[in-house]
Formats: C-alpha cells, sequence, structure tokens
C-alpha cells in the first residue's frame, strides 16, 4: 500500500524494491536527498520508529515541491509523534486518493 501511495520511492532503490531493508534504505537515500539533516531522522526515528520515519519520508518525496523545507517538515511531524498526534493511516489514505483522482484526470 505505502508503495502505491508513494510510488517515486523506487526511483532512489538500485534493484527495485522488494523488500523492508530495500524500502528503509531507499528511504536513506531520499532523506539525504531532500536535505534532511541525520539529527532530524535519528529524532524521527525515536519518536515514530525507524519503519514510520521512512515511510514518513516517502510520503515527504511524494508531496513534492509542496514542501519547502522537508527538514522542517519532518521535525514538526515528530513533534507531533510524540504528543500521540501523528498517525501514518490518514497520511498514506490522503496520498492514496490523491493518485486515484489524478488517474481519473488523465
Amino acid at each position: 500500500m505505502v508503495l502505491q501511495a508513494c510510488p517515486d520511492i523506487a526511483d532512489y532503490a538500485r534493484h527495485g524494491i522488494s523488500s523492508r531493508q530495500d524500502f528503509l534504505t531507499a528511504a536513506g537515500v531520499v532523506r539525504t536527498a531532500l536535505g534532511i539533516s541525520p539529527s532530524a531522522w535519528t529524532e524521527a526515528c525515536a519518536a515514530m520508529g525507524e519503519e514510520a520515519a521512512a515511510v514518513t519520508v516517502a510520503a515527504i518525496l511524494q508531496k513534492g515541491e509542496g514542501i519547502k523545507s522537508p527538514g522542517g517538515y519532518l521535525r514538526n511531524l515528530t513533534q507531533r509523534a510524540r504528543a500521540g498526534q501523528y498517525s501514518l493511516g490518514p497520511v498514506i489514505m490522503a496520498l492514496l486518493r490523491v493518485r486515484r483522482v489524478g488517474r481519473k484526470r488523465a
């Protein structure tokens, strides 16, 4: 489901994404490409877990230019996660809806 909602992350995987480790590795490449600092990444992993942080980075990538400061955005989401106010479900569902609407218009 994550790859359907965030297909752009596959462009950052050397041999495609067929495992959890492939996804995490691609998210690390994306994190660097987006200019997200190691400290922001570490904090996100501590607050939401490595997998959720990786999915969040994939979602940030998918949203693209709509996010002016990916590192700042991740830090904001990290704060929300610490407060129990962030969930990946709505994020993924919103991205899936955007993709469905885009396909209908095409």
